[in-house]
């Protein structure tokens, strides 16, 4: 048994469904756990919906649900030539949930608000590529994952409750392969003890594919994508990629930690664990073999791995009276920048002075001051670029810091970090 999971540019529209259809096909007879996303940009345009609500705006509310009902039905419109199909029916019911809970107003919770709203995204889709798949002919069952995947009331983070999650999956969802080649299920949601929706956080749909393949002892995990496989550098940043054909669970791991948007580290965990091969293929051409992640090291070395951050700021703190920066400093330092959740992508600190990197867009330097402002002096530099590379060598150095100021540098026996800012 395999686990499949489509993201939301894999089934963004009608001929996407299709793709999607004709990929699975490929398998045929063979014990599919297939994973989708919200078709497209729904998961935003649910945002929307979800601020109207808090605002009171009804006149927004109602036409967000209208644009994105229009974008649903124009896909059911190209996949089933009938209204009489009972899918229209179905999707009917979830908008009207979703115009009746205006009426419900907004409680003091914004989290679980959000969990309630945005998971009808997946709910849609899923409902959607289940209905196509049944008519063209495939043994698949639509399952509810707010039914299967059990987590805390931690909303928009929802942690997983293994075991009750194992248990479901092992109740709930295998024994259905009596009857079925397809269970189709929806990614980036679950459930509390008490029947609320819940969400599983960045990059959740992965994870849950994640979380099934574990549960279940799938064989592999396959995650299809609108890339080759996993390359060694973002193409917006770097002209000349190549593809990772095989890397580690560890590699990948050290890759996302360090910014790689491919496989976020959550989803890999539990796959690593059980020692269960993930594959990240394009939907494009499923014919091709992508990227596989799984326990080996042998091959981790052989290219050389570039994550780029931009739009850095390199913050550096110093104290105001003659004292050092002792482990008493570095504890109240952590401790302010986790009151107002800024992240560090990069630290070092130095006798009289810490230095740390965050990403512009989500640091106030003003908070920052406040905070600060009393017992620190606070500098700073901005427009800087953060590189790091795996399985670095001098060449690949030079290569990347060509007419640029080094502002910053570590280095450990396999990874390279420079923060840097153009010399021009």
């Amino acid at each position: 048994m395999k686990v499949f999971k489509f993201g939301g540019a894999s089934v963004k529209d009608s001929a996407a469904v299709r793709n999607v259809a004709q990929i699975i096909s490929l398998f045929d007879k063979q014990k599919l756990i297939v994973v989708v996303s919200a078709m497209g940009k729904t998961t935003n345009k649910l945002e929307e919906v979800v601020d109207a609500l808090k605002n009171g705006d009804k006149r927004t509310y109602i036409h967000l649900l209208t644009d994105l009902k229009d974008f649903h039905y124009h896909i059911l419109g190209e996949l089933f030539t009938e209204r009489h199909y009972s899918i229209y029916n179905t999707i009917d019911s979830i908008f009207e949930k979703l115009e009746q809970k205006f009426e419900a107003g907004f409680s003091d919770n914004h989290s679980f608000e959000y969990d309630q709203i945005v998971s009808f995204g997946e709910v849609l889709s899923s409902h959607i590529v289940s209905a196509f798949l049944m008519e063209n002919g495939f043994m698949v069952k639509w399952m509810d994952a707010r039914k299967i995947i059990r987590t805390d009331n931690n909303y928009q983070e929802g942690n997983v409750d293994w075991q009750k999650t194992e248990e479901l999956v092992q109740n709930r969802l295998i024994n259905e392969f009596k009857e079925n080649d397809i269970l189709l299920t929806q990614g980036f949601i679950g459930h509390t003890p008490e029947g609320f929706t819940t969400t599983l956080g960045r990059e959740g749909s992965d994870y849950t594919a994640g979380i099934l393949a574990y549960c279940s002892n799938a064989e592999s995990v396959t995650i299809w994508k609108d890339v080759p496989g996993m390359l060694n550098a973002d193409p917006k940043y770097f002209d000349e990629t190549i593809k990772l054909d095989e890397i580690s669970f560890k590699e990948a791991i050290e890759l996302s930690y360090y910014g790689a948007s491919v496989i976020h580290p959550k989803t890999i965990k539990p796959l690593q664990n059980k020692d269960i091969p993930l594959f990240v293929k394009s939907f494009i051409h499923p014919e091709n073999d992508g990227t596989i992640i799984q326990s080996s090291t042998k091959n981790d070395h052989l290219v050389s791995s570039y994550i780029f951050k931009v739009n850095q700021i390199l913050i550096s703190l110093t104290p105001k009276d003659f004292s050092f920066i002792v482990e008493e400093n570095l504890s109240e330092i952590f401790q302010l920048l986790a009151k107002v959740n800024a992240k560090i992508n990069i630290m070092q600190n130095s006798a009289v002075s810490f230095h740390f990197l965050v990403d512009a867009k989500k640091t106030n330097i003003d908070q920052l001051l406040k905070l600060f402002g009393e017992k620190y002096l606070l500098k700073y530099n901005e427009g800087l670029e953060l590189v790091t590379i795996r399985h670095y060598n001098q060449e690949t150095i030079d290569k990347v810091i060509a007419g640029k100021e080094i502002m910053l540098q570590q280095k450990t026996r396999q990874t390279a970090r420079i923060v840097m800012k153009d010399l021009s």
